[in-house]
């Protein structure tokens, strides 16, 4: 008859550091036993009269205890002796009824939704997080924390994808931008309070700046030159025989920049000029045009498509990302970097003003306890459901084994107190049978 409770088969249970302490507690109960058994023996071969029947009767009762004892300890994990008895192997036997009950007692006792939130209103996370982060050391380390997870997070990242996720996200938003209208609100803009005058006054000015220049006057000359040789080759051969050409060309464009000037200060200094009427004129009816016509918008709408589908915007749009990325690891990478100098100053200017301003903590406390008032029954049934999956689905020899494992040992004292108590209680059964039953005759 095998008396151990356990006899590990893997070499996992083999290495586990309790297996050891459990095989020496078992072997003790055991040697108890074997040490009763013989004494019975013994005193059974000495007649068992005078002072072996005292050592009859400890022995007597210490076996009876201590098998009846291995029994109860062997009953819970497994059927003794391999015998189809009655309510023993009763963790593997229950094990569904053992999951749910671990089950429902974590989740009334450990995840109560009242208690929950009371140790978390208690605990003012507000107040506990403004005290941790206004210690610079500990924003350091958080920063620190946040930097290594932002480089692997771009490291993780799919860079085809981002970049088809930016050019979809891009040319999307492009083609569904109106441009035409976008061009009346900004002319609308331009034109209100007399701008657009200013941006005529701007242009003309310009203009006389361009036509004043001797270099300017020069080419115009010699424009006017080239064309009328072309046209009129036998006109210019004649004038020229009388006059140079050339003198007269720079003669007439003189004379042209200098009615242009005059006309052009004319528009500058009349508010009412011809050129600001029509200019104004124009200027309204092509606003007009941009929100009502639909050729021009159209046409204008056609251009935007063109530049959207140009193979140069697209290389431009998908290099957006890879001036982000990079952009985004030198500034990870380095400690001492804006972007980190920025995180640290956020985090401490949080932390003050956490330290500082009670309603802000009240705020953030409310904030946290209507979501966890919110998660505490969600976390209760996913909790509660996960532990009673899990056990229900570990394997009957691991389960008892790793019960086992974990208070086999204490179950060990049973054996041992039910050998030592039943030999103490055969004692006092046979001083009752010896000294006091006598008297009673």
């Amino acid at each position: 008859m095998s008396v151990e409770v356990m006899q590990p088969e893997s070499s996992a249970g083999l290495a586990d550091p309790r297996v050891k302490p459990l095989k020496r507690m078992q072997a003790f109960a055991l040697s108890l036993l074997v040490l009763a058994a013989l004494g019975l023996v013994v005193s059974e071969l000495m007649g068992g009269m005078g002072a072996w029947g005292w050592v009859r009767a400890f022995c007597e009762a210490a076996v009876v205890g201590a098998l009846a004892d291995w029994f109860a300890v062997v009953a819970l994990f497994r059927r003794p002796m391999g015998l189809p008895i009655p309510h023993t192997a009763i963790i593997p036997s229950s094990k569904d009824r053992i999951a749910d009950s671990l089950a429902v007692f974590v989740r009334d006792h450990f995840l109560d939704h009242e208690s929950l939130l009371s140790k978390l209103s208690v605990f003012n996370p507000a107040a506990r997080m403004g005290d941790w982060l206004t210690q610079p050391e500990n924003v350091r380390k958080l920063t620190g924390s946040v930097r290594v997870l932002a480089q692997e997070a771009l490291g993780m990242l799919d860079e085809h994808a981002v970049r088809r996720a930016i050019h979809d996200f891009v040319v999307t938003k492009v083609r569904a931008w109106d441009a035409a209208a976008t061009g009346g609100d900004v002319l609308n803009l331009l034109t209100k309070d007399g701008r657009h005058h200013e941006l005529l006054d701007g242009a003309l000015m310009k203009f006389g700046e361009y036509l004043q220049d001797p270099d300017n006057k020069r080419k115009v000359a010699g424009m006017m030159v080239a064309y009328a040789r072309k046209e009129w080759p036998k006109i210019i051969v004649a004038v020229n025989m009388v006059k140079s050409v050339d003198a007269l060309a720079d003669d007439f464009a003189d004379r042209l920049a200098n009615a242009l000037i005059e006309e052009m200060s004319e528009a500058l200094a009349s508010p009412e000029h011809a050129v600001r009427v029509k200019y104004e004129a124009w200027l309204y009816s092509f606003v007009g045009r941009l929100k009502a016509d639909a050729v021009l918008r159209g046409h204008i709408n056609e251009i935007k498509e063109k530049a959207v589908q140009h193979p140069s915007v697209h290389d431009y749009v998908n290099g957006i990302w890879e001036e982000i990325r990079s952009a985004l690891e030198s500034e990870l990478k380095s400690a001492d970097s804006a972007l980190v100098r920025h995180m640290e100053q956020g985090l401490l200017g949080l932390g003050n003003k956490l330290s500082q301003d009670e309603g802000l903590r009240a705020a953030i406390n409310a904030h946290v306890l209507s979501a966890a008032d919110k998660l505490a029954d969600n976390l209760r049934t996913t909790v509660t459901g996960h532990i009673s999956q899990t056990v229900k689905a570990w394997d009957d020899h691991q389960l008892v084994q790793q019960i086992e494992l974990s208070v086999g040992r204490d179950l060990q004292f049973i054996r041992i107190n039910g050998t030592v108590v039943g030999g103490a209680v055969g004692l006092a059964l046979h001083a009752l049978l010896v000294l006091v039953v006598p008297l009673l005759r």
